[in-house]
C-alpha cells in the first residue's frame, strides 16, 4: 500500500536557475511556448514574440515527428474574432504577461471591498508540509465534521493556484506540482487490484506527528471516495496547471525535469492505450470528476473529454522532443484531429442539429447511416425543445450508442471554449446560449453545473435516491461560485467581458455575506445549499481569478489555448452560425 512520502530531491535541477535575472522571470511573455523544441535544455530566457509564432499557433501537423518547428512573423488580421490581439503590447500590472493575446483590460477597476478579504480567507486555507506552502484546504468550516474537506485536492487547488500565479506568487504552485508528482509514484491499489501508474491522487492531507515531530503526505486514489472511483481529471489538471506555471513565469526548468517528463508521460499512457473503443474519446465511470457523485455522466462526460482535449494540447506543449517524447507527440497529434472531429460533430448540439435529430431515421445499417449512434428521435426531452435559442449551441453531455444526455454541463463547454475544442463560431454560440437562457443558466447565483435537474423517477433510477442530489442541489442543478472563474475567462476569450462582469456583481452581492458557501441550492440558486460548507476555498479563489483575469484579459494566456488552423471544423452549417 502507500508508503509516507519522501521529498522529491530536485534542487540539484533548479540550482542552476538561481542566478537567472529578476528581468528574465518577471518576463512579459511565457517563453516556453516560443522556443524552439530542441532548446528546452536552456535556461529560461526572453523570446521576442514579434519575430516567432507561438507553439499555440502552430498546426498540429508542424509538431508531427521528423518535421521541425518553423518561425514566422505573423500578421495581425483585422477581421479576427481575437480582437484584442491587436492590443498586444499592453503589459500587466504585475509586471509580467500571461498570454500573447490577452491584453491589460482598458476600463479600470477599483478594488472591491472583497477582494481583501477574499486574500485573507484564501491565505488562512494554506497546507504546510515541513515548512513549505503545498496547496490550500479544501474549506475552512470548523461548523460541520471535517469528512475530507480538510484535505488538498487536485482540481479545487486549480483555481487557488491560478490567483497566486496571477498575483506573483509562483513557489506554492510549484511546491504543489512536485508533492503531486511524488505521490503519483506510490503504489495504489484498491481491495486487491492495483490502479495503473499514472493515477494521480484525488487528494491529500498532511499528517503530523506530535511524538515523533514529524509530517508525512497521505494521499487518495479513489479508495476512500464515495463510490470508490478513481479521479480521471486528476492528471489532467496536473497537466494543465504545469503548463500555466510555465506560461505564466516563463520558467521552463520545472517542466524539464525527468521527474514532470516522465509524470507526463504516465498520465498519457492512460488514456492513449489502444482497446476497444470505436471513438478517440475516453470511456468512464459515474463520478470520476467535479461531479463524483452517481449523476449518470458515465460513458463519455463531456467535462472529461474537454480537459482530455485540453490537457493533450498542454502536454504537446511541454514534452520535449527526445525519443520517448517524440513518440507520444505523435500519438497526441493523431488523437487530437481524431478527437476534435468527433466532438464538434457528435456532441455538438445547435437548433438545426436537434431538428435533425428530432427527424432521425432508426435502424440505420452501413457506413452510410446519419443517424450513426442509433438515437431515438422518442429520447428527446421535452425540456430541450425551448431551452434551446436561435442563435446559441453548446456541446451536450454525453454520447454513446443509442443515448444522447442533453443537459447542459458549465465546466465542459466553457474548457472546450478555453482550449479551443469548440470552434470560434461554437465558442460564440455558448456564450450567446448563456445570453439567452441568463435565468437557468446563472439566476441569482452563478453559476449552474448542469442544466436542468433531475427528478421524481429519473432521480430515483439514476442516482439512486441520492440525498444530497435532489433537484437543484448540489451536482444535480446546484449553482457552484466556484464556476465564475470558467466563465470569466471563456467570456474574455470570446470577446464577452460585459456577460462575466454581470455574472461578478450578482455574486458579490452574497458570497460574503454568506461566508463563501460551497454551492448553492434552487432553481435560481437563491438558498444556500442544504449541505453546502462554508469558507469552501474554490469559491473564494474563484471570485479572485474571475476578478484578476478580468481586471487584466492578459492573465487568460495561463490558461487557454488559441485555434490550431490545422483541426478543420466539419463541413456544416446550422442557424446559430449563419444567422
Amino acid at each position: 500500500m502507500s508508503t509516507p512520502d519522501v521529498d522529491v530531491d530536485v534542487n540539484q535541477n533548479q540550482n542552476q536557475n538561481k542566478n537567472v535575472k529578476a528581468e528574465d522571470i518577471l518576463c512579459p511573455l511565457a517563453e516556453y511556448e516560443e522556443c524552439d523544441f530542441s532548446k528546452l535544455l536552456e535556461k529560461p530566457r526572453l523570446l521576442n514574440i514579434d519575430r516567432q509564432r507561438s507553439l499555440d499557433e502552430r498546426s498540429l501537423s508542424e509538431l508531427s515527428i521528423g518535421i521541425s518547428p518553423r518561425h514566422a512573423t505573423r500578421a495581425i488580421d483585422p477581421n479576427s474574432s481575437r480582437f484584442f490581439e491587436q492590443l498586444d503590447s499592453i503589459c500587466s500590472p504585475v509586471g509580467r504577461r500571461s498570454g500573447f493575446s490577452t491584453p491589460r483590460s482598458q476600463i479600470g477597476f477599483d478594488p472591491h471591498p472583497m477582494v481583501a478579504e477574499a486574500w485573507e480567507a484564501l491565505r488562512r486555507s494554506l497546507v504546510y508540509f515541513r515548512g513549505q506552502p503545498v496547496g490550500t484546504i479544501a474549506a475552512l468550516d470548523n461548523t460541520e465534521e471535517n469528512l475530507n474537506y480538510d484535505q488538498v485536492f487536485v482540481r479545487d487547488f486549480v483555481p487557488s493556484a491560478l490567483a497566486f500565479l496571477m498575483n506573483g506568487e509562483p513557489e506554492i504552485v510549484k511546491n504543489f506540482i512536485l508533492k503531486t508528482l511524488r505521490l503519483q509514484s506510490w503504489e495504489k491499489k484498491i481491495d486487491r487490484f492495483q490502479l495503473g501508474e499514472g493515477v494521480m491522487p484525488a487528494s491529500f492531507k498532511v499528517l503530523h506527528d506530535p511524538v515523533r515531530n514529524n509530517e508525512t503526505l497521505i494521499a487518495d486514489f479513489g479508495e476512500s471516495a464515495i463510490g470508490r472511483v478513481a479521479p480521471v481529471d486528476s492528471g489532467f489538471w496536473w497537466i494543465i496547471l504545469l503548463r500555466a506555471y510555465t506560461k505564466s513565469t516563463g520558467d521552463t526548468s520545472l517542466a524539464e525535469l525527468p521527474e514532470c517528463q516522465k509524470g507526463m508521460r504516465l498520465i498519457l499512457s492512460l488514456c492513449l492505450s489502444e482497446g476497444f473503443d470505436t471513438f478517440p474519446t475516453l470511456l468512464c465511470a459515474d463520478g470520476c470528476c467535479m461531479i463524483d457523485r452517481r449523476m449518470g455522466v458515465y460513458g463519455y462526460p463531456i467535462e472529461i473529454q474537454a480537459l482530455f482535449f485540453m490537457a493533450l494540447r498542454c502536454a504537446l506543449l511541454l514534452l520535449k522532443q527526445d525519443d520517448e517524447g517524440k513518440e507520444f507527440i505523435e500519438r497526441i497529434v493523431k488523437r487530437l484531429h481524431a478527437l476534435s472531429y468527433h466532438m464538434r460533430s457528435y456532441f455538438w448540439l445547435d437548433l438545426k442539429q436537434l431538428n435533425d435529430i428530432y427527424r432521425f431515421k432508426t435502424e440505420e445499417y452501413s457506413h452510410t447511416a446519419v443517424n450513426k449512434f442509433n438515437v431515438m428521435p422518442d429520447s428527446l426531452p421535452e425540456w430541450v425543445f425551448d431551452f434551446m435559442p436561435v442563435y446559441g449551441g453548446y456541446f451536450i453531455g454525453n454520447v454513446s450508442p443509442a443515448r444522447m444526455d442533453f443537459r447542459w454541463f458549465c465546466l465542459g463547454n466553457c474548457i472546450a471554449i478555453l482550449s479551443s475544442l469548440a470552434t470560434p463560431e461554437q465558442s460564440t454560440a455558448i456564450m450567446d446560449l448563456i445570453e439567452s437562457r441568463w435565468e437557468e443558466l446563472v439566476g441569482e447565483m452563478p453559476l449552474k453545473v448542469c442544466y436542468p435537474a433531475m427528478e421524481t423517477h429519473e432521480w430515483r433510477i439514476i442516482t439512486g435516491c441520492d440525498p444530497k442530489n435532489t433537484r437543484w442541489s448540489y451536482h444535480n442543478g446546484g449553482s457552484w461560485p466556484v464556476l465564475l472563474w470558467l466563465l470569466t475567462a471563456a467570456c474574455v476569450k470570446t470577446g464577452r467581458p460585459q456577460i462575466a462582469r454581470r455574472a461578478i456583481e450578482i455574486a458579490e452581492a452574497r458570497l460574503l455575506k454568506d461566508h463563501w458557501p460551497e454551492y448553492y441550492d434552487g432553481k435560481l440558486g437563491r438558498y444556500i445549499g442544504k449541505q453546502s460548507r462554508k469558507a469552501q476555498t474554490w469559491s473564494i479563489a474563484g471570485y479572485l481569478v474571475a476578478k484578476m483575469m478580468l481586471e487584466d484579459p492578459s492573465h487568460l494566456g495561463m490558461i487557454a489555448i488559441e485555434e490550431d488552423k490545422q483541426m478543420k471544423p466539419i463541413l456544416r452549417r446550422s442557424y446559430s452560425w449563419t444567422l
